[in-house]
């Protein structure tokens, strides 16, 4: 399966939270990215979270639409993200959404991780097969 890597700016807009029960908050926020490298890229992101009132305990579900080109291969697809925070202990997958694939990226399946270095700087990693 190929990989591809490079760096992603991201901006972040955050709506007030809508539910809060005992200091356990949901709130939505929404994400713009610019993907550079092998993926050559814009993208959208809507998100729905969940703090908690433990430090380091989160969670996190969002749909992301990825627009531009795959190694040249020009195109829009879907990936979906599912993450959580247990005590500091994080895990995330972000999966390509089957069958989301246009243009040249029809058929696009895969996944995608996500490498946030200290200072900020944001780094994507996206493991692909394109039948």
């Amino acid at each position: 399966m190929p990989q591809i890597n490079g760096p992603f700016e991201v901006k972040r807009t955050s709506e007030p939270p809508y539910e809060d029960v005992e200091g356990v908050v949901l709130g939505r926020s929404h994400f713009d990215k610019q993907f550079h490298g092998p993926l050559e890229a814009t993208s959208t992101v809507a998100m729905i979270a969940c703090g908690t009132p433990v430090k380091g305990s989160a969670g996190y579900v969002a749909m992301e639409r990825i627009t531009g080109t795959v190694d040249g291969k020009a195109g829009t697809f879907c990936v979906k993200h599912d993450a959580t925070m247990d005590r500091g202990t994080p895990h995330l997958s972000i999966t390509v959404v089957p069958d989301s694939g246009t243009g040249a990226l029809v058929g696009l399946r895969g996944s995608m991780s996500i490498d946030i270095q200290p200072g900020g700087a944001h780094f994507y990693t996206l493991d692909y097969d394109l039948a």
